[in-house]
Order: C-alpha cells, then structure tokens, then sequence
C-alpha cells in the first residue's frame, strides 16, 4: 500500500534499467518492501518476550509498536518527495542504511528508551526506503507487461510480508532470541546496499521543495497525543503531563493545518479533503486502522500470556486472517467496478463491527476457535472488502499528477490512525485492568501462595490465574472502545460517501487487468 508522488510518472523508464539483470533489481526492491513490511508484524510476535526482557509495563509496551508507525507514518509523504528531488536511487540506499543501521541498535537494547529510540530511526528509514523503491520500479522497467509484472511482484511481497512476519517472528523468538527479530534486518539490508548501485541506476531529479515544517509539526502532534492518551493510562487525566501532552500537540497540530494552507508545495495538500468520497475514504481508513493495530496488539498478548501459546503457535494463530483479508481484496476488486465502492465499504464496516463486539467478550476462559479465532475471521474479512476499495476511491478523480499524494496520505492515514488507536486502546485498558487488578488483590492475598506473594511483592504484577482476569478484563473494555471506532467508519460509509455514475466509470478505468 505503500505509494508515491510519482508513482504513475513515466520518466524514461528503459534509460534507468540494467539490461540483461531486471531480475536481480526486482529482487532488490522487492527485498526493502518485504523488510520493511515485516518490521510492523515480526516485532508483534515477540512482544511478550521484550516486555519481560526490558521490563516494560503493558501500557508502555505499546510504544514499541507507535515508536515505528508514527514516524514511519509521518514522514512517508517527505520520503517521496525526496527521492524525486534528490535522486531515487541515493535516497533509497540512505533509507536502507539508516533502517539497517537502526535494526542492529534496536537488537542490541538493554533499556527500554535505547529500543524505543531504535524503533524511531527504524520508522525514519522506512520512510525514506519505502515510497522509494516502489516508485523505482516505474524507472527500472519499461510500461507495458514487464513493468505489470513487477508491480504484481511487489504487490504479492506486501500482501504476503504481514503473514511472513509472524511466522518469523514466531521461529525467531522461539529459536534463538527476541533480539533476532531486529538483527534479521541486518544481513538483509547490507545484502541490499550492496546491490543497489550494482542493478539499479539514478533516477532523474525534479526541483520542488521540502515542507519539512510541515512533516515535523504533524509528526511532532500526533507524537504527543499519543503520547498524552499512553500518560493517562498510567497517570490519570489530571496529571500535569498528560494536560501538557494534549496542548502542545493542539498546538503543533493547528500549526501544521496553517502551514499546509499556505505552503507552496505541502506535505499534505489540503485540497484532497474537498471531495467528499476521498474524505470519507480517509475517516474509514483511520477509524478501522486504528481498531486493527489494537486488536493485533492485545490479541497476541493474549494468546501467549493467557492461552499460554509459544511464539510459533501464535505466529499461525494469525495466518487464518491473512487468508480471509486476501478473499475480501478479491471480492471487493472483482465486482468495484461493477457495484461501486459503498456497498463493499458498509458491508466492509459492519463486519469489522460485529467482530469486535465478539471479541469483547473475550474472557480468561475463552478458547482460540471461540473467544479468538471467529472474531478474527469476520473482522478480517470485513478489512480486505475495505482495503482495496478505500485505495481505488482515494484516488479516483484525482488529476495524474496528484495520484501518488492522495493515495500516499491514505497510507500515512493508515500508519497514524493504527498508531492513535492503540493509545487509546492503551487507556481504555490500563483504567480497566487496574479495576479489576483490584478487584482481584482480596481474592489473591487469601488464597496465594509465599511464593507468589513474594515474587508480587517485587513485580507489583499479580500471577495467573488472577493476572489473566485483570489482562483479559483489559483487552475486553479495549475492544469496546474498538468497537465503537469501526462504528464510525461505518457511519462515515453511509452518510459521506456518494457514489455517481461517473465514479463507477472512473473505477472501472481505474481498476487496472484484475478488476476488469
């Protein structure tokens, strides 16, 4: 999903190409999406495993993931456009080097604040790599069947790197340590940078300008209110950094609204919010990022800490999900152009509905198939409908030019409204969890052991089984607020987007050999 500005130019495409190796750099560029891609799952699997190891708390613990997608969010639109102002080809290896060089601090952490630094570096050279290198690919190979095939290529590599994620995790973790999750990236990216000077040659340079006020105001804020929600989780709604949090990113964020309206060329031009259905598109995409990032979040907490499975076990325990999310992609990319995006967006919001609800009534004693498994499927099915529709309408009508920075901001929509949906989450969780953690403290002062008492004394974190009913209490509440966000994706599926019959001739236009 990842995209740029320039990803539907034609810049003399056969001029960049190494005759005689296209494989070699398709297996280049293909190998940065598919690091990069995997970074945002392969790390889930292993969280349990870092919170023991670094001791984080469970409401801190979700910094490892925003960490990443914000700034991976937030300065993917600056990374396009600097690869069309500086050179492709040398903005892509600086992303690499400083995503390798990032990974390899990440796994050689002993404080939490030295990963969370780490992660942050990790997200800066993700943005600057990966809008990159699929607008490489418009350089490399010449338009016609070649140039197809390779975007199938990298298609397959981003559709398929979530679920390679978790598996990976899951055998890393397992087999050698949570730290191999980070070091992976490390032989794989100067593998990369090696070649890259080899196969794949400089694009040609455009003037324009950085709005880097721009990127570092919008960053900064929605930094800060994530922050701010993950604060009063912990610290309440009165206390004096969460209120400041909250200002200052008021603050930064109004700010970045005023640069954009003045700026010559803005990161995120304002008039891609004046037609209603590119809006609409945008509100879905947050609201039901921001209820997937938890759910994948607090799901594999429970599958490891309450149904006790390994990291490979739970690494599988998601594939069934990638499954249905590609039979939704399908369904919604066969029949678009036919029925039009609402139907698939409402049908697509309503599951996603129905399954959190399920899943908010996932209990200590719940099963995988029953309190795990079902939600999932539905959830998952209810997303893929969503996913290639939202893409397909944020950029239908949308003059060529521009194409690349109304699908690039639904992407960046994505990174950040998964990023504020888990603080949120964050603190539905932590106020709910600690009710009942005392709720819990009676029952576990009078029926536990010494040693238990002992190790609580030290932890402040209460032993199963009253642990797992203060955790599963948590993700319950959690997934209401979920709930509650892909409600207003749904509303927003029913009373913004309107569809004319000039949008489904667009679409159909637009749909590319799989949607005809």
């Amino acid at each position: 999903m990842v995209t740029t500005s320039q990803l539907i130019k034609d810049q003399k495409p056969g001029a960049a190409r190494r005759e005689g190796r296209p494989g070699i750099a398709l297996a280049v560029i293909a190998a940065c999406q598919l690091m990069v891609v995997l970074d945002a799952t392969i790390v889930n699997i292993a969280l349990p495993h870092i919170q023991d190891a670094l001791k984080f708390s469970t409401t801190d613990l979700t910094w490892v993931v925003s960490a990443y997608t914000l700034t991976f969010g937030g300065l993917l639109l600056l990374g396009g456009r600097a690869g069309d102002i500086l050179g492709r080809r040398r903005v892509f290896m600086t992303g690499i080097l400083l995503f390798t060089f990032a990974s390899l601090l990440g796994g050689l952490a002993q404080e939490p604040w030295q990963l969370l630094a780490a992660r942050v570096l990790q997200g800066v050279g993700g943005a600057i790599a990966s809008p990159t290198s699929l607008a490489l690919i418009t350089t490399t190979f010449p338009e016609g069947p070649e140039r197809n095939r390779a975007f199938g290529v990298f298609a397959a590599v981003s559709a398929g790197g979530g679920a390679i994620g978790l598996l990976a995790g899951g055998m890393l973790t397992e087999w050698l340590d949570w730290r191999w999750v980070l070091f992976v990236n490390v032989p794989i990216g100067v593998l990369i940078a090696v070649l890259t000077p080899l196969y794949i040659s400089e694009s040609e340079r455009h003037s324009g300008r950085f709005d880097i006020a721009g990127a570092l105001t919008s960053t900064g804020g929605m930094a800060l209110l994530v922050y701010g929600f993950i604060r009063a989780a912990d610290q309440g709604w009165r206390d004096s950094l969460t209120i400041g949090s909250f200002g200052i990113a008021v603050v930064l964020l109004l700010a970045f609204a005023f640069i954009e309206s003045r700026a010559k060329e803005p990161i995120t031009p304002l008039r891609m919010f004046a037609d209603r259905n590119r809006s609409g598109t945008y509100v879905i995409m947050l609201s039901l990022a921001a209820a997937m990032f938890g759910m994948f979040f607090y799901i594999v907490l429970f599958v490891q800490n309450v149904l006790d499975y390994s990291p490979i076990q739970a690494g599988l325990a998601f594939l069934p999900v990638t499954v249905v999310i590609a039979l939704g992609a399908g369904l919604s990319q066969r029949f678009l152009p036919v029925l039009g995006p609402k139907p698939f967006m409402l049908t697509g919001s309503a599951l996603a509905v129905t399954g959190l609800a399920w899943q908010a009534l996932i209990s200590s004693d719940s099963s995988y198939v029953g309190g795990v498994l079902g939600p999932m499927l539905i959830f998952g099915f209810g997303m893929g409908l969503n996913f290639v529709t939202l893409t397909i309408t944020a950029v239908s009508g949308v003059a060529q030019h521009e194409a690349g920075a109304a699908s690039g901001l639904l992407n960046a929509t994505q990174q950040v409204g998964g990023s504020l949906g888990l603080s949120i989450l964050t603190t539905v969780f932590g106020s709910a969890s600690k009710d009942e953690a005392e709720k819990q403290l009676p029952h576990f002062m009078a029926d536990g052991s010494a040693e238990q008492k002992a190790e609580f004394a030290k932890t402040h974190q209460l032993p199963a089984p009253w642990g797992h009913e203060v955790l599963a209490q948590g993700i319950s509440s959690g997934f209401v607020a979920a709930a509650s966000m892909a409600v207003l994706a749904l509303a927003s599926a029913w009373l913004v987007i309107k569809v004319r019959k000039s949008d489904l001739e667009a679409l159909a236009g637009t749909a590319g050999p799989g949607l005809g």
